[in-house]
């Protein structure tokens, strides 16, 4: 994992990126690589991998919303965290699906409590699963699982561009996807959150109608409150 901190102040850079530093080791977690930028010019020159990227707004040169936008057009996949005392740019930076903004100075717990949702995206969208069929065993990434599905004692995972059979059942995939993209919404189905286009108390739309999976009405407050959540994470 890397992680860019760009901004021109270097004492804020460098206090984040110690506050990112004891937040991997107090978790367990492997401190990823953290790169400092002064300006987006030379951010935007660096051709390795962003996958969380820290960016303040006002900066001599490029601004943190040209620098934000271009970012996305590379990859939007990319994590962006926007770090400012302009309040009034926040408008434009919602146009390129910030994550989160976190105001100057840095609040700590804040961070923290941020981070770990931003680290639960990553992983979900990073991390790959295999699927056991009766022919073979395929890599697939969680990020491109749409649903699983449950019928005539034959579970299918089903992707954007295929339909695996899988030999494993429904609570051996519960268990696998255990992460806040994934809910089951009925016995039978368990849906990417990720996907879901539109829902009522019985059918949830997945891929704007392409697919389709059943809402146990008893499970409709919660699929709603993991819903929500789940979009505010990725806000």
């Amino acid at each position: 994992m890397r992680v860019i901190i760009c901004d021109d102040d270097l004492i804020i850079s460098n206090r984040l990126k110690e506050y990112i530093t004891i937040y991997f080791k107090q978790n367990n977690l492997k401190c990823p690589d953290i790169v400092i930028y002064e300006n987006g010019e030379d951010l935007l020159s660096d051709n390795q991998n962003k996958d969380i990227v820290f960016l303040d707004i006002k900066m001599p040169g490029l601004s943190g919303i040209f620098v934000g936008n271009e970012l996305k057009k590379l990859n939007e996949n990319v994590i962006i965290f926007i770090i400012t005392s302009y309040n009034e740019y926040l408008d434009d930076a919602m146009r390129f699906h910030v994550f989160r903004y976190l105001s100057k100075p840095i609040d700590k717990q804040r961070l923290y409590r941020n981070l770990k949702d931003a680290l639960q995206l990553y992983y979900a969208a990073n991390t790959k699963v295999s699927v056991e069929t009766k022919n073979a065993i395929y890599t697939v990434c969680v990020s491109d699982i749409i649903f699983i599905e449950s019928h005539s004692r034959k579970v299918t995972v089903h992707t954007a561009n295929h339909e695996y059979n899988s030999i494993h059942n429904m609570k051996h995939w519960l268990d696998t996807l255990n992460m806040p993209c994934f809910f089951m919404s009925y016995r039978s189905f368990i849906v990417n959150l990720k996907y879901v286009t539109a829902f009522d108390h019985a059918n949830i739309q997945l891929c704007n109608g392409k697919f389709e999976a059943y809402l146990a009405r008893r499970k409709y407050s919660s699929f709603k409150n993991a819903y929500l959540l789940y979009l505010e994470s990725t806000r």
